[in-house]
Order: structure tokens, then sequence, then C-alpha cells
């Protein structure tokens, strides 16, 4: 990827070597990638950087990702694809992370080249921010 084709990725994780590690497999893939490590963070950096995607851990003190969503969601409609990835992996958080305005849900541990197709999926057509 060119420079300016660098689409550019949030991750939003609590555990913040998890959020390293995703950010880092991203940044290997030519992402540039951003992390926060809550969801007033997460909030905060979608205003000042516009990402092109979200990537959210649902399991957060204070306000989690279900709730992240939610405002993001009334803040920037449906526009920005938003996915979330947690431990939780039951119909029901998958229900639920949907309801709350999530794009595609996926269960840690992560697989990195689902993922990576899964972006794709959501930003081959999408200009850069």
């Amino acid at each position: 990827m060119e420079k300016s084709d660098k689409k550019t990725i949030l991750v939003v994780d609590d555990n913040q070597d998890a959020a390293y590690t995703t950010g880092m497999f991203l940044e290997l893939q030519g992402y540039n990638v951003h992390t926060r490590y809550s969801g007033q963070g997460a909030l905060e950096a979608v205003k000042a950087l516009h990402p092109d995607l979200v990537i959210l851990d649902l399991a957060m003190p204070v306000m989690d990702g279900y709730q992240t969503a939610t405002q993001l969601r009334a803040s920037y409609g449906a526009t920005l694809p938003l996915i979330a990835l947690s431990g939780y992996g039951q119909q029901e958080d998958k229900r639920m992370s949907s309801q709350a305005g999530f794009n595609a849900h996926m269960v840690k541990p992560v697989d990195f080249m689902a993922l990576i197709e899964l972006l794709k999926s959501f930003l081959s057509n999408q200009p850069a921010n």
C-alpha cells in the first residue's frame, strides 16, 4: 500500500498487551493503527483521528464495548465499520453486539487471517480518511 492509500484502524482493548499485539499485526499488514484502552478513549480517538474502521473489545470497565458502539453509532451513523473482538462468543453475545451496532463479531483468540479477510471486505471500496 502506498502511504496515501493506508487505511486507519483504531484498536480498543483494556488489555494493553492484546491491543498492542493486534495493532502490531495490523501494522505489519500495511495499516495505520492507533490503540486506545477504554471506551472513552475510543470516543475521543474517533473524533480526533477519523479512522476507517474500529475494532472494539466488549468487556471493558466503566464504558464497555456495547456502550461505546452505541455512542459511536449515535454520533457517526452506520458509515463507520465496527468489529467486536472479544472473549464473549455465545449467540446472546453476538446478538447483543449486533444490536449495539457492530458490523461483525470475532472471538478471541483472534484468527488473524480471518480478521484480515474481514478488514478487506469492509475497507476495499472505501477511500482512506
